[in-house]
Formats: C-alpha cells, sequence, structure tokens
C-alpha cells in the first residue's frame, strides 16, 4: 500500500482518499441502525448522502433529522468534518500523537490539499488549522446551543447546537431541523442568523487567511491573496445582500411579511449562504428569477482558496477581472494591490473559471434529459449547487432519478476535488517541450 501511494502524485492521492472515505461512509450508511426505521439506507441514496457530506455540499434525497438515527446523524457529521478539513489534516494530526514523524511525500500532500504556496510550515500550518477550528465551532456550538435551549431541552439544545456548528462551519449546510426545513423557523432571529453567517464567512475565508490575520498583531501585513479574499467577501456579501433586499421586498413569499429587521437579516443570510454553505432561511423554490440567477452567480464563485468551500473561488474571479481591466486600459502587466499576477495564475484562473462552466453547463443539459417536468431553472440551480458544493435546492434534489443522482453525485466530487487537484495538476509542467513552435495571430473579439 506504501509503495502505490509512493507511485502516485499528491492530487491523485487526495482524489483516491476522498473517494475511500466517501465509500465507507456510505457502507455505514446503509446499516441497519443508521436510520430510524431499521432499514438502513439503499446504497445509491447511501452513496448520495455520504458524498455530499465529504465533498462538503448539503444536498440530500433524504430529510436528514426525519431519517437517520443517531449513529447515521454522527456518520454524517464526522464525514463532514473530515471533509472539510481534509483527510490529510487528520492523518497528520494522528501522526503528531502518535509520535511519527511528517515525511516529505505527506508534506506535499498538505501543500496541495490546502493549495500552499510553499512547503515550510505545514506542519506548524497544520495545528493552527486544529486549533482554529475547535475555538470557532466550540464558540458557535455553545451559541446555538444555548439559543435553541430556549426552543427544546438543554441536551437536545447542545447537540443540536455543536452539531449545526461542525455542519455550517465546514460549510456542509445539512441540518436536524426537519421536514427539508432548513433554519427558515430562525428567518428573523438575529443570534441563528449572525452566528450562522459568521460561522460561514470564517469557513469560507481559508486557513490561510486565518492563519495571517491570527500573526496580523506581530506582522502587520496580508499578504496579496489575503487582502483579495477579504475585500472580494466583502463586497460579494454587501452587494448580494442590497440586491436580495431589493429584489424580495415586496415578495409576499420571501420577505414581505418580515418586519424591517427581519428583511435585512433574511437577505444577509441569503446573501452569505450561496458561498457554498447550503444553509437557508427564506424558501428558496419561492424567491424571484431575479436572486435565484444571483444565487447561482455566487455558487459558481464561492469563498476562498483552501478553505471549506468550494465554487472556482474569489480570487479566481479577481485575476480575471484585474486581466480584464488590464487589456481593457492597454497595460502590458496585470497587477493587483502593487503587485504583478504572474502568467501561470492568470492561465490557472482562466482554466479553473471555464472548466467550473463547462461542468455547469453539460450537468443542466444532462439533467434536462434525465429529469422532466421542472423549469429550466431548477437544473441551472441544481448543477450550479452541486459543483459549488453549496446544498441549496429548489426542490429538485429528492425528486431526482437513479441517473441524476450519480451525475449529482459526480458533480459534487468534482466540484470538491477540481479546484485542489485539477488546476495544480495542470499548472505542473511534465517535460519541457523541445519546440517552440511559431506565433500565430488569432482574431479576438
Amino acid at each position: 500500500m506504501k509503495k502505490l501511494t509512493n507511485s502516485l502524485n499528491p492530487p491523485k492521492v487526495l482524489v483516491l482518499g476522498f473517494a475511500a472515505l466517501i465509500l465507507l461512509g456510505a457502507l455505514l450508511l446503509t446499516l441497519p441502525i443508521a436510520t430510524e426505521d431499521g432499514q438502513g439506507l439503499p446504497f445509491l441514496n447511501a452513496l448520495f448522502t455520504a458524498t455530499s457530506a465529504t465533498c462538503v455540499t448539503g444536498l440530500v434525497v433524504v430529510d436528514t433529522a426525519d431519517t437517520f438515527s443517531l449513529f447515521g446523524e454522527l456518520v454524517i457529521i464526522s464525514l463532514i468534518q473530515i471533509g472539510g478539513l481534509g483527510f490529510m489534516t487528520f492523518a497528520t494530526f494522528l501522526f503528531l500523537l502518535l509520535g511519527k514523524k511528517i515525511s516529505l511525500k505527506e508534506r506535499l500532500l498538505l501543500k496541495e490539499a490546502f493549495n500552499n504556496e510553499t512547503l515550510s510550515g505545514m506542519v506548524r500550518l497544520v495545528k493552527r488549522i486544529l486549533l482554529f477550528t475547535a475555538i470557532i465551532e466550540i464558540s458557535g456550538g455553545l451559541i446555538l446551543g444555548i439559543r435553541f435551549s430556549f426552543d427544546m431541552p438543554l441536551g437536545r439544545a447542545l447537540y443540536y447546537g455543536f452539531w449545526h456548528a461542525v455542519s455550517i462551519f465546514n460549510n456542509a449546510g445539512f441540518d436536524l431541523m426537519g421536514e427539508f426545513n432548513s433554519l427558515t423557523a430562525y428567518v428573523e432571529d438575529p443570534v441563528v442568523v449572525l452566528t450562522i453567517c459568521s460561522l460561514i464567512t470564517l469557513g469560507g475565508l481559508g486557513f490561510i487567511v486565518l492563519n495571517e490575520l491570527y500573526d496580523f498583531r506581530n506582522t502587520r501585513r496580508l499578504s496579496v491573496h489575503s487582502k483579495i479574499v477579504l475585500i472580494m467577501t466583502y463586497i460579494l456579501t454587501l452587494g448580494g445582500t442590497i440586491l436580495i433586499l431589493l429584489f424580495e421586498y415586496n415578495n409576499p413569499n420571501t420577505l414581505e411579511p418580515l418586519s424591517p429587521f427581519g428583511k435585512l437579516l433574511g437577505a444577509l443570510f441569503q446573501s452569505v449562504t450561496p458561498r457554498t454553505a447550503g444553509a437557508n432561511t427564506l424558501p428558496i423554490g419561492d424567491m424571484t428569477i431575479s436572486s435565484l440567477f444571483l444565487i447561482i452567480f455566487l455558487m459558481y464563485i464561492g469563498a476562498g482558496s483552501g478553505s471549506t468551500a468550494g465554487g472556482i473561488k474569489v480570487s479566481t474571479v479577481a485575476v480575471l477581472f484585474a486581466t480584464a481591466w488590464s487589456q481593457i486600459k492597454g497595460k502590458e502587466d496585470v497587477v493587483i494591490y502593487k503587485r504583478r499576477v504572474m502568467i501561470e495564475t492568470i492561465l490557472k484562473a482562466f482554466t479553473v473559471a471555464l472548466a467550473g462552466f463547462l461542468i455547469v453547463t453539460m450537468v443542466t443539459m444532462l439533467l434536462t434529459i434525465t429529469e422532466s417536468g421542472h423549469a429550466f431553472i431548477m437544473y441551472l440551480f441544481e448543477a450550479a449547487s452541486a459543483f459549488g458544493t453549496v446544498g441549496l435546492s429548489m426542490g429538485l434534489t429528492p425528486d431526482l432519478s437513479s441517473i441524476g443522482r450519480i451525475i449529482i453525485i459526480c458533480t459534487m466530487f468534482a466540484g470538491r476535488l477540481g479546484p485542489l487537484t485539477v488546476a495544480i495538476a495542470i499548472s505542473s509542467r511534465q517535460k519541457p517541450d523541445p519546440v517552440r513552435h511559431p506565433k500565430g495571430n488569432i482574431m479576438i473579439g
């Protein structure tokens, strides 16, 4: 086994590792002890649920609270935690507990998993990640648990609080509220809404950014990457909130019945959650077409690189916009925060964006073939949600055919691993081409 691992490059090891984790989770969910009825889940549904949990998506074909037993819920939340942080993070943690030395191969895997530029400080970064995760999830779990204790017994409230804190921080979107309702009962609750939004945002920033923010008090500096992620997060959150507030303000099925403050909370939550979290406080299927299209755009973008989120990532979008602006201005170099962007980075950004667009387009087309009787926007929404590992749905997921479920399973897997493996594999050069061809002029635009 060790010989096989050493013969594989890091991206392949990550893909196989995630696949093995998904298969293990699916097998556990088929056990009779995993469901309330004692029958276990059919394998395809178990595979769908395990993929959605491991890829921290949140799309479900059966309601989590109504279907699974305590054992099943613990399997799901374990898959979410491992899938969100990465199995290499947990493997490193176990190695450290056992006093095992972290080899160069394992450091390379960590580098690929977090999309980091260098090998230096990887073990220290893993320790920081585990510390950040513990602090954030425990804090969020306590706040939510205390709030839920006003609606249910204390023990259940704390279980719900910590379960949802883990799910939301890892941008998974699974919930225990039952009947596919998600968090709609708390649409005007500032404690729940602001806590969940904070967990989503922190999980979506990425551990590299969190680490730099932690060190900022000493270094007084942030990298270009961290600056891009922070400013893009602010722009997308604020812009999304304003637009959803405008689009839904007079919608009788969403914001119109709420108080002015409730409208603001509802718009804020629906702006933050497409960053790949998947929970919702408004009925997604009742939102206007304008809002749905905006959410699709936000799901496609996602959050920060090296985070628990999916999508093509905000840094990719920033590089593409900066490149377009440089072309418009007639500048030779692409510059962000007084730093020149390398051509390799520009090509990688273009490749990731194009690959994401093609995947969403192809999946949407396939769903229009395999499924029937639904509006086109539902197919596009489902495809974008699966690729962005978001978990929001207009209600199509439970009605998917067997082929449709397989398509979404593959899409969630590609969406979770694509930004971390495909782009890196493309950017890593094989043998140099011995022949350099003459330039060819191609008309563009």
